[in-house]
């Protein structure tokens, strides 16, 4: 029967325990401090990102809020990392921050916004604001209060979650969103579609003395329409 690790018979047949080995025990403290240093990033970005998100919309300038929200958007990405999803982190980076926000700030720095004249009707709309965040606060606490996560759960996963070793986390999540969830991928693009014809529709303005381009009658021209012939006679213009 062989004897447990740290185990040294002792002298005049006594057993005992000696220490571990120096190489285990710099192994120990190496997994010890990797945890804190996780557990620390982990409440650094968290921490950040709920304090951004509540400036965000505490903030009286809509560049401040912008700005906070792209702080926001990049210690979202810190926790994807920490958390192996490194495909979702860049995303966040690229699209949201180089893109999305990026857009915000430029379309608030650019619309000269009357913000004195947008609050004058805050205290009007106060309480339905106020009875519709009551009405949410509810909602959310029955929802918290009903929620709970079934013990089988993994084990009746329809579709598991592959190794790192078979597939990265790139193309799992590629295989996933282009076979088992395609119909609902193409029917959120319709959505996004829909809502950029109705956002165009809305802000298209037409003015009088705008020049537009009238692609029928550009294509129904035929040469006595389009060519006007004149004779000039010699020395003289038109």
């Amino acid at each position: 029967m062989g004897q447990p690790a740290g185990f040294r018979p002792g002298r005049g047949g006594d057993a005992g325990l000696y220490e571990a080995p120096a190489s285990a025990k710099k192994q120990d403290l190496q997994g010890h401090t990797e945890m804190i240093l996780h557990a620390l990033f982990f409440y650094l970005f968290a921490a950040v990102t709920v304090t951004s998100a509540f400036m965000v919309i505490s903030s009286r300038n809509p560049v401040h809020s912008v700005l906070f929200l792209i702080l926001t958007f990049f210690n979202s990405a810190g926790l994807f990392l920490m958390l192996g999803a490194e495909f979702l982190a860049l995303i966040l980076v690229v699209v949201y921050v180089g893109a999305v926000a990026v857009l915000f700030l430029f379309v608030v720095m650019m619309l000269d916004v009357d913000f004195v004249e947008l609050r004058q009707g805050f205290l009007q709309y106060l309480p339905v604001g106020a009875l519709v965040g009551l009405v949410l606060l509810i909602e959310l606490l029955l929802v918290l209060g009903g929620w709970s996560i079934s013990a089988d759960v993994v084990a009746s996963a329809v579709t598991p979650i592959p190794s790192l070793s078979d597939l990265s986390n790139t193309e799992a999540i590629g295989t996933v969103l282009y076979t088992r969830y395609i119909f609902f991928f193409q029917i959120a693009g319709l959505v996004l579609l829909v809502a950029m014809i109705g956002a165009i529709v809305l802000t298209l303005r037409h003015k009088a003395f705008a020049k537009r381009q009238n692609i029928a009658e550009q294509v129904g021209r035929d040469p006595k329409t389009a060519i006007e012939v004149r004779k000039i006679d010699s020395g003289k213009g038109i």
